[in-house]
């Protein structure tokens, strides 16, 4: 463990964990929207959004720490990374959401709700991970079950795919579905790289 001569500013991990927090919300909206009515959808997609904006205040509140800290907990370029990480997660959730909305889609596969399973899942693995940066501890599990998970939802968004192409839909609803379905496996992409990189900070501030 390196010596630290300086005090550190420790609002960033109660800022990291508000924003974890925000991505169980956005989540869980989207796991309910995929499974929902289409007359229902609308009003999920606005909570999600609202659930996205949230996420980006807290996002900016950590951009505007870090310009006002001089001694951060760790390199600050890391913390701008999770930041944008974990904003990456919530855009790509509301990204889903939104174009399940927008592009009018009446019926989604069957695996889509395994795909939002897939990152409610990661959503909470996040959630519980970002207090333990403070010490750094017991985080083993955290990156090894999220990238365990996004393997998984690789497996799925291949057979989605697969389905889609020899589903014998139309040119029309196969491009909206793969939009969507890309959105998804973005979103699972994002959570595998947030839990990556704070393997690396462990293993840098170890």
């Amino acid at each position: 463990m390196r010596l630290r001569l300086t005090p550190r500013n420790e609002s960033f991990f109660d800022l990291l964990a508000a924003t974890a927090d925000q991505l169980v919300t956005g989540a869980d909206l989207l796991g309910r929207l995929v499974t929902a009515p289409a007359v229902e959808r609308p009003q999920l997609a606005g909570a999600l959004r609202a659930a996205e904006h949230a996420a980006d205040e807290s996002t900016h509140a950590i951009m505007r720490r870090l310009d006002t800290t001089f001694v951060t907990p760790f390199d600050r370029d890391d913390i701008y990374g999770l930041a944008s990480g974990l904003d990456d997660c919530m855009d790509h959730m509301e990204e889903a959401g939104d174009l399940i909305v927008l592009y009018r889609v009446d019926r989604l596969p069957e695996l889509v709700a395994a795909q939002a399973d897939i990152l409610q899942r990661c959503a909470l693995l996040t959630a519980d991970a970002m207090p333990r940066l403070r010490s750094l501890k017991g985080l083993t599990e955290y990156w090894v079950e999220t990238n365990r998970l996004e393997n998984e939802a690789d497996r799925i968004y291949r057979r989605l795919i697969a389905d889609l192409f020899h589903g014998g839909a139309e040119a029309i609803e196969v491009m909206k579905l793969k939009d969507v379905i890309m959105a998804l496996e973005d979103a699972a992409d994002a959570f595998e790289k947030v839990a990556n990189l704070v393997e690396t900070i462990s293993l840098k501030e170890s």
